[in-house]
């Protein structure tokens, strides 16, 4: 325990020191890339390369295309994934990282921007850099001083703050989100209701005068367990679940959908998020929700089966 605290310490008092040495040339290269009509390569070595490959995909997550190229395989012909469009992140904890040489001067030789993420502002990868971040001079978390620790938590959180920074100046929507991220639960949580409800033929609607028997053969039938009353005009009046039922179970079946319903349900729209529609269940303890349109026309229905059945949790 002694030695996790340890280094948290340490790995967080060097995020705070960056956080408040945020190098200069960071808005610049916000600025540059948003500006830039090529992808972003980032590249590193060893540790420094599991960064850049994070950065990379969370890059392209965000809304700015990117891709890894490692420094070793780039000296044998991945320096043709390079052209003269792109921009070049680099990362170096020494700055002299010898497997990076070649692809600096491919990067010199085609005026392609490099950005250079060390702490080592005197190197070869700096002196090259066009725009330079430089980290704070913080010690690793290793009691030798030797294993990659510190150095890399910083870089990966500048990358962050970059990814970040850019997806907010390009306004990357959840909309947006969610089409690069179709599969999984944030694929979920980021789909239209309109693409998971059941449509009109399965609506449970029912008129305002109709006996509360006939009412209960058709929220049976459709298994939502609710019904929607709708009037001449087709627009919902009312909706009658499980909970209305239960609280007038003295003389129900005498009775009729009217006098029964609820007369302001809760709705949604088609364009309401899985994981919004998911919360709305849970706050109001109903298992299903109508969908309706601009003229609060019934068009579907979604329960919380179809939500987790979906992956929405």
């Amino acid at each position: 325990m002694a030695v996790a605290k340890r280094v948290l310490d340490t790995e967080s008092n060097a995020l705070r020191r960056l956080q408040s040495e945020l190098p200069e040339d960071f808005a610049s290269v916000v600025e540059v890339i948003l500006g830039n009509s090529g992808r972003v390569i980032v590249s590193g070595m060893g540790k420094s390369g599991h960064v850049a490959q994070k950065i990379a995909a969370t890059l392209s997550s965000t809304g700015t295309p990117s891709h890894f190229v490692h420094p070793a395989e780039a000296s044998h012909g991945d320096l043709g994934m390079i052209t003269a469009k792109d921009i070049c992140i680099l990362i170096s904890n020494s700055g002299e990282t010898a497997e990076l040489g070649d692809l600096i001067a491919h990067a010199r030789r085609f005026s392609v921007p490099i950005v250079g993420i060390s702490r080592a502002p005197d190197s070869t990868l700096m002196r090259a850099a066009d725009f330079r971040l430089l980290l704070p001079d913080a010690p690793e978390a290793c009691l030798i001083g030797l294993a990659p620790t510190t150095s890399t938590t910083m870089s990966l959180a500048l990358g962050d703050a970059l990814a970040m920074a850019l997806m907010e100046s390009r306004g990357f929507a959840p909309e947006d989100f969610g089409r690069l991220h179709p599969g999984g639960k944030l694929g979920a949580q980021l789909a239209r209701i309109g693409t998971l409800m059941h449509g009109p033929e399965a609506l449970p609607l029912v008129p305002e005068d109709m006996p509360m028997q006939e009412v209960l053969i058709v929220m049976s039938s459709k298994g939502f367990g609710i019904a929607a009353l709708v009037g001449a005009d087709g627009r919902l009046a009312g909706v009658i679940s499980d909970g209305d039922l239960r609280r007038n179970m003295d003389g129900l079946l005498t009775r009729t959908s009217g006098e029964i319903a609820t007369r302001s349900p809760v709705t949604v729209g088609e364009e309401m998020l899985a994981a919004e529609a998911m919360a709305l269940l849970n706050e109001r303890k109903v298992t299903a929700l109508l969908v309706i349109d601009g003229q609060r026309r019934p068009i579907g229905v979604v329960g919380i089966h179809d939500l987790l059945r979906a992956g929405v949790a």
